[in-house]
This record gives structure tokens, sequence and C-alpha cells, in this order.
């Protein structure tokens, strides 16, 4: 299997001279094609710094970051731009779902954006999967936070990335939807070959994940993964 982020020799520095903090420190970290790999760790340990740097969102202050064989770091704005569109799922805390756009509206608009056409059967599909199905004619107003977020999972999936990068994307829902969204993600990994990586506090979601790293003082620790019998149908 193939690479799909590649990140190497990642440091991250915030502040000057005697306020700097290392938030992350020499990073090495892979995650291939059809691999669903969980980032865990106390708050401010440097999880969400790593996923947006990863993602593109934020530029490590040295390191190589490496994207479906492209360098990221030799891109230019718009070049970035467009990997991400093309390349990238984003599950991010806040929903930031369009205000006047229905549920099912938020989808079509990711086929304008990108330019690809697809079926209405993906987006039922996707509204199905994530108990959402009877709520695509309304607006986000409308919504509670777990509906909002599950909306949210669904058009950052819609797309068809190779890559996904998921924060907290079960913090504001309940158990038993928090355990569907996790396994629909680790479809999606397996089934169709996406890289996906997933930054959580809540260690009951990562017992499906391929491989586990805990974040400890801007460093990535690699832990035992369950094996998949344990898991948790």
């Amino acid at each position: 299997m193939k690479d799909i982020l590649v990140m190497k020799d990642i440091i991250k520095k915030f502040g000057k001279q005697h306020t700097e903090v290392t938030a992350l420190k020499g990073l090495n970290f892979h995650v291939q094609e059809g691999e669903f790999v969980s980032i865990i760790g106390p708050s401010g340990s440097g999880k969400s710094t790593f996923l947006t740097i990863a993602g593109g969102l934020q530029n490590p202050t040295s390191g190589e970051i490496i994207i479906n064989q492209v360098n990221f770091s030799q891109l230019n704005e718009k070049q970035r731009g467009k990997l991400r569109f093309k390349e990238i799922g984003f599950i991010l805390q806040s929903s930031n779902l369009i205000p006047f756009l229905t549920v099912k509206e938020q989808f079509y608009l990711v086929d304008k954006v990108t330019g690809k056409a697809k079926e209405k059967e993906r987006v039922d599909e996707l509204l199905a999967s994530l108990d959402i199905l009877d709520l695509q004619d309304k607006f986000p107003r409308d919504l509670s936070g777990g509906e909002r977020q599950r909306v949210a999972i669904g058009r950052a999936l819609f797309n068809d990335p190779s890559l996904i990068l998921a924060d907290e994307p079960t913090a504001s829902l309940d158990t038993d939807h928090a355990y569907e969204v996790v396994k629909l993600l680790v479809k999606e990994a397996h089934e169709k070959k996406k890289a996906t990586v997933m930054v959580t506090h809540d260690e009951r979601m990562i017992q499906w994940s391929d491989r586990i790293f805990r974040m400890e003082d801007g460093n990535l620790i690699e832990q035992n993964a369950p094996s998949r019998e344990t898991a948790q149908v």
C-alpha cells in the first residue's frame, strides 16, 4: 500500500525568544491508503496542531508534508488550495455549515467548488448511514449540535478524498451516534482505501484503529492497537 500522508521531521514553534514554545518536536509520521489511525492525548499536547499542519492549514516551522506524493511545502497558495479541495476531507470540531443552505444543498455546493458531478444516491447513502436522511431539507438552525456535526462529517466524505483528517469528530455526539460515526470512518478507510487520521480524547472511540499513537509533549508514541476480535461491533 502506498503512503497518502508523510510528515518528515516536523517542528512547530509558537512565540519568540522567552515566550517560545515548541509544540511539535521533530515529529515523523505516515499513514497509508486503507488505514485508520487514531491520535490520542490530553488537551494541550499538540494533537490539533498536528492535524492542522498535516492538512496544510498551518505551516510547520520546519519539516516536510507530502500528500499523495506531492510535497506540500513546494506549492504556492493557489496550488495548496487546489490540493486540499481534491485530496483532503476535513472534519473539524465546529461543523462550519453554511446557514442559508439546506442539508442536501451543503453537499451539492461541494460539487460546484470541485467541478465533480456526484449522483443523488451518494448523498442519500451518506445521510442514511449518519441517520440524518429525514433532515435533508432542513437548515442548520433547525438542527441540534450533534446533527450539524453529522452533516459536516458526511460533507467531508462526499468529495471522495484520499485523506480524511478528523479532529474530535464525536465530541458533540451521544455515545450511540459517536460509535456509528467512527465505524463509518473506518468503513470508508478500509473499503474505499482512504487514509484516515482521527484525533480524539475519547479512548472508547479508538477500538477499531489499525494503529494508535499517543501525543505527549510534542512527540508521537505508538501504542498497541486492539485486535479486531476484541473491538465492539
